[in-house]
């Protein structure tokens, strides 16, 4: 047998070498070794090394076998702690760490740091309490563990705990230190805390300098990002990384792009995490080619043996859609880690190959919170909720708990279904996990509420959020818009505004919508300039203010913003085309038309509808069968069944009501509610009683609970005069409990949004108000204005019908811009029904007896009132 200095110095030599299986060979098979303590510890770091479970369970084994471990000694623990959590066998680390009788500062920093790395920051800050009862001291290396927990949990209150710890341990100057908290605070949306760190070092090394950059970015503040950037005084990979990583990180692809440009100029090397940075911007972007090349730079530089580069290129690679060099990678790395099985499983999700994401996730050596959490995540965002839903439960059963991203990842399968008790339940499991201070499960509830139409308890989840970040606030803002509340929202907007909050790209693409919804031009404008001075800009963010503008009248400032665009997406052009359709610049539409066509970008479905709504709302009939017919045979676009409608409508406007009747009857489709509701319109306009019938039957049946047809029918029946039967809807109606939709209309005055009902007395200046409309009413008849009483179906006297004309909703609001609004301002109205014949004629009126635009924004679409005309040419 050999003596024990030769099997020590063989057994060493033997990891040196890489030949680890030989050496726990002979270990295993050697009759009572005497093994040095130090021995082990070689043997156990070719374990980490190579990751090998089997070979470190083996040694284990083997050192507890001797008594090792019943006695002091700290060091071998430790190294079996290292070797379990290298090798994702958290059930070990916390096994060999409560056998441990006497555990020192390094076993508790690595057993914290383990459940970190695991994902169960609770779990972790629980260990931290438990160290804090033992006469164990805690040392800057636990402080700088334990404050990213607090970020990962997003836990201020835990975090200015650990700070004031530090403070009375006199660690707070120590750098790595202050570079954590620094972090903490920016993770806990507490970025003045932060600079307030920063501020307060005299001495700054490039890791703060990069912390505080990353913080900004963390908190979406780009420009002070990009400031501090400029400032340093001395740039490495570190701060190049940074920079790079804060634009990927706020969806800012483009910009991170050009600085990864600038920084090759400047002659620093990228490193690992340069490259993951950017593989992350050209995944966002979708940008295989960019990608590519990077990939290509990536193999020169020796960074293919480097998992993490090589993780984050099958995630580029699997979301710009070439899973198969995904595969490639993936199938080719000698070492995985959770992160790129969970690459490819969320790549295969995501193209809806879930059989192929699930037979990874069957194949994974370690399944752990992560990777259950990817597979659920799969399955919710490619729609199979229910599966999702499966998933959770079977995750429940296993024992693995939930994490945050769990919660963040299946709380959307519930809003989707609509579950609000599923919904309920999970939010339980929050409380009860400890995961309710977490800010991304906070807003994941917020949103799930608010999807369930619970918008009240979103609210009061919102307002019990302890730290609220800038997705907090979009996800309350949305969650007002999907309910129907806009002016909720607006509400909330300045709020955010109010408390400071730095917004991001999505802010604004919320809100814009709002600003349009309500026509609020002058908020809008507003917030355009925001917009500008925070540099957000994208294209993203332009098609949506070209959608505000055109929803609020403003063509022309919509127009300005598509023609300064050097790439116009298909969403622009569909956007200024439909604005200028909207509008009634019927020829400016078609000419963008025709200027699509010979651009890069080809026309879709959409493109076709309002192409066809303009046709439609000019009389164009000609054409827009033209276009109709050109849909499938030069495009290859199988029209729907809103194309179908479009043409109808086109047909029944234009007088050809029983040529639209045909149409509707020999459609591809069995014709909507949609598509009888325009016909019944064509009817009433063109007096055709008898097809005016027809279709306001089926109506009758197929929307049983919809006022449209019988007052359309009845506004038929008044236009011929055919009292008794008009009488009839009436009686049908009241007998069916159905009730006419009150007109309303709203102003903005001010950026004050002031909203009118028919005959509404509830406004402070109602008194005011229904004195301009008296003096309007005389100066109107005084150049020809007469009340088309025709459409007051009440039997009432002709004198009280004329009453109830004059104070329609859009009148009302109309006479309150007048007298609040400087003389030349255009006053702006929108309308949530069609205005009625009786207001177009008045509306002409006004505008020429004020001298004064006046625009209004139907249910259908924009009337340009002026000098006595309107843009729509009384064709609507």
């Amino acid at each position: 047998m050999a003596s024990t200095l030769h099997l020590d110095q063989n057994l060493r030599t033997l990891c040196t070498q890489g030949c680890l299986k030989e050496a726990v060979q002979i270990l295993l098979t050697t009759q009572n070794p005497a093994v040095d303590a130090s021995t082990y510890l070689h043997l156990l770091q070719a374990c980490i090394d190579n990751k090998a479970l089997t070979e470190g369970k083996q040694i284990h084994s083997h050192i507890d076998e001797r008594g090792y471990l019943s006695t002091k000694n700290t060091f071998l623990s430790n190294k079996l702690i290292s070797m379990y959590d290298k090798c994702g066998r958290l059930v070990d680390v916390r096994n060999v760490f409560d056998n441990l009788s006497e555990p020192d500062v390094f076993t508790w920093n690595m057993i914290i740091a383990a459940y970190k790395r695991h994902g169960l920051p609770q779990e972790a800050f629980t260990l931290f309490h438990q160290m804090q009862r033992t006469s164990v001291q805690s040392d800057q290396f636990t402080f700088s563990i334990i404050l990213p927990v607090c970020a990962d949990m997003a836990s201020l209150k835990h975090g200015l705990q650990i700070h004031g710890k530090l403070v009375r341990c006199q660690c707070q100057s120590d750098l790595i230190v202050v570079n954590t908290l620094i972090d903490m605070y920016a993770k806990c949306g507490c970025i003045e805390k932060a600079r307030k760190l920063f501020d307060g070092m005299h001495q700054r090394n490039v890791f703060l300098w990069t912390a505080m950059i990353a913080g900004y970015a963390h908190n979406g503040v780009l420009h002070e990002a990009s400031k501090l950037f400029e400032e340093m005084p001395y740039r490495n990979v570190v701060s190049w990384t940074a920079i790079i990583a804060a634009y990927a990180q706020n969806g800012l692809a483009e910009n991170a792009l050009e600085i990864y440009k600038q920084m090759q100029l400047s002659d620093v090397k990228p490193n690992s995490m340069t490259f993951s940075s950017i593989l992350r911007a050209c995944a966002k972007l979708g940008d295989l080619e960019q990608g590519m090349e990077i990939h290509q730079e990536i193999t020169e530089g020796g960074f293919l043996s480097d998992v993490v580069v090589v993780t984050a290129l099958i995630d580029m690679y699997a979301k710009c859609g070439n899973m198969a060099k995904a595969r490639e990678l993936f199938d080719n790395l000698p070492q995985r880690n959770v992160v790129s099985w969970n690459a490819m499983i969320t790549g295969y999700a995501q193209y809806n190959a879930l059989g192929e994401a699930l037979s990874l996730f069957e194949k994974m050596p370690q399944r752990n919170v992560v990777s259950w959490t990817a597979i659920i995540a799969g399955y919710a965002q490619n729609g199979l909720v229910e599966e999702a839903l499966k998933m959770y439960k079977q995750m429940q059963l296993t024992g693995i708990k939930p994490n945050s991203s769990t919660f963040a990842s299946i709380l959307p399968a519930c809003a989707k279904l609509g579950d609000l008790e599923q919904g309920t339940e999970i939010h339980q499991s929050i409380s009860e996990s400890g995961f309710s201070s977490d800010i991304i499960v906070g807003t994941a509830l917020i949103d799930m509420y608010a999807k369930c139409g619970s918008i009240q308890k979103a609210r009061e989840m919102f307002e019990k959020m302890p730290q609220r970040n800038v997705v907090s606030w979009n996800a309350m803002i949305v969650g007002y818009l999907q309910n129907g509340l806009v002016d909720k929202a607006l509400e909330i907007f300045q709020k955010m505004q109010l408390a400071d909050v730095n917004t991001d790209a999505s802010t604004f693409t919320s809100i814009l919508p709002a600003c349009g919804k309500l026509g609020a031009l002058d908020q809008g404008m507003e917030i355009h300039q925001k917009i500008i001075k925070s540099g957000l800009l994208t294209d993203v963010v332009t098609n949506a203010l070209i959608d505000m503008y055109t929803k609020c009248g403003s063509i022309h400032k919509a127009r300005e913003l598509f023609d300064k665009m050097h790439n116009p997406t298909l969403v622009s052009w569909n956007a200024v085309i439909a604005g200028h359709a909207l509008q009634s610049y019927i020829k400016d539409a078609l000419e963008l038309f025709e200027l699509m066509k010979y651009s890069e970008t080809k026309p879709d479905h959409i493109t076709f509808i309002w192409v066809l709504f303009a046709c439609s709302h000019a009389g164009l009939v000609d054409e827009g069968c033209k276009y109709f017919n050109c849909m499938n045979d030069m495009y290859c676009i199988m029209p729907t069944m809103d194309h179908y409608t479009c043409t109808l409508d086109l047909l029944g406007r234009a007088g050809y009501v029983e040529e639209a009747l045909n149409f509707a009857i020999k459609m591809a489709f069995f014709p909507n509610v949609i598509v009888w509701r325009c016909l019944l319109g064509a009817c009433r306009s063109h007096k055709s009683v008898k097809i005016g019938e027809f279709v306001a039957t089926l109506l009758f049946e197929l929307d049983p609970t919809g006022a449209a047809p019988y007052v359309l029918l009845s506004n038929i029946y008044a236009e011929v005069g055919k009292w008794s039967d008009l009488q009839k809807v009436r009686k049908l109606m009241k007998e069916r409990g159905i009730k006419k939709t009150p007109g309303c209309s709203w102003i903005e005055v001010h950026k004050m949004l002031h909203a009118f009902c028919v005959g509404d007395k509830s406004h402070p200046q109602t008194q005011n108000i229904y004195a301009k409309l008296e003096k309007l009413s005389s100066e109107m008849k005084a150049a020809g204005y007469v009340p088309d009483r025709r459409l007051v179906l009440n039997d009432v006297e002709e004198e009280e019908k004329e009453s109830l004309l004059c104070h329609h909703s859009e009148k009302l609001a109309i006479a309150f811009g007048l007298l609040n609004t400087p003389p030349g301002t255009t006053i702006r109205v929108v309308k949530n029904l069609r205005v009625c014949g009786d207001c177009h004629i008045a509306t002409k009126f006004i505008s020429k007896v004020v001298a004064r635009e006046i625009v209004v924004r139907d249910a259908n679409r924009f009337h340009h009132f002026k000098g006595g005309q309107c843009s729509c040419g009384d064709y609507w």
